[in-house]
């Protein structure tokens, strides 16, 4: 792993627990413990954390996101598995909703270049990977750019779901939790999410297992609006368990570990 994931890792790390320890993150990584003071002041310097003896304490927000070409770098391999997995259940002439986020560009590349399909999308870079397959007609959401996402928000989007027929939308989020349900960084494409999903027959979340358990700044659904739950997550894992118990149905897929 490069030193750039490995911040990535970090920085949802201090999210998720406030807090992380050297000797621990050096463990995990496998790698020295110099090389993890290295990556600690350099996510000082960028205002993600402050150093501390032996570690580094949060000082990021619930709102913090990194930018999307970033976060594809990390975890590709579950995101392309996950992705592919989510592919399978798309059928012939069905039209599908897809969410930005660096998972579901993993399943827009997995769609077969002939299925003949419907695919509305509020990423750019979607609707670039999908126009490149003869089969798929792509329909993209009005909105303004959002920098960084490549995700197109405000009220033109939502208004562009006021009349569509979706049988499954797929979205990303930033996380998942038995008690928040699924929640966004961003207020804006939050929004957009809703009115995605209120199109919808089925609503299928991509979420690697990193995303379990997470809360960031906006809850825009609760877990009795999902349907079906992709993940690598072990069906072990507790959170899995009780998204469960919610009548989520879980697809598993083998991924290598964080």
């Amino acid at each position: 792993m490069d030193s750039k994931a490995r911040r990535i890792v970090i920085t949802e790390q201090l999210r998720a627990h406030g807090e992380v320890s050297i000797v621990d993150l050096a463990e995990v990584f496998g790698t020295s413990q110099m090389t993890i003071r290295r990556d600690l002041d350099q996510l000082e310097d960028e205002g993600v954390a402050r150093r501390t003896r032996g570690g580094a304490i949060s000082i990021v927000s619930r709102s913090f996101e990194p930018p999307i070409l970033q976060r594809a770098t990390h975890r590709s391999e579950a995101k392309q598995l996950i992705g592919h997995t989510a592919a399978d259940l798309v059928r012939a002439n069905d039209t599908i909703f897809l969410d930005v986020g660096s998972t579901t560009h993993e399943m827009a590349k997995a769609l077969p270049d002939e299925m003949s399909l419907t695919a509305i999308t509020s990423s750019l870079l979607i609707a670039t990977e999908l126009a490149a397959k003869p089969g798929v007609k792509t329909i993209v959401t009005g909105g303004v750019i959002r920098p960084g996402e490549l995700s197109l928000i405000g009220t033109r989007a939502q208004h562009s779901f006021l009349d569509l027929n979706c049988d499954a939308v797929f979205m990303g989020v930033a996380g998942i939790s038995d008690v928040k349900g699924l929640t966004e960084y961003n207020l804006d494409d939050a929004d957009v999410k809703r009115a995605a999903m209120a199109t919808a027959r089925r609503v299928v979340v991509l979420a690697d297992q990193t995303k379990l358990g997470q809360v960031a700044l906006v809850t825009f659904a609760g877990l009795e609006s999902v349907d079906t739950l992709v993940t690598d997550a072990a069906p072990t894992h507790p959170i899995v368990r009780r998204i469960r118990e919610h009548d989520v149905e879980v697809i598993h897929v083998d991924s290598p570990p964080v």
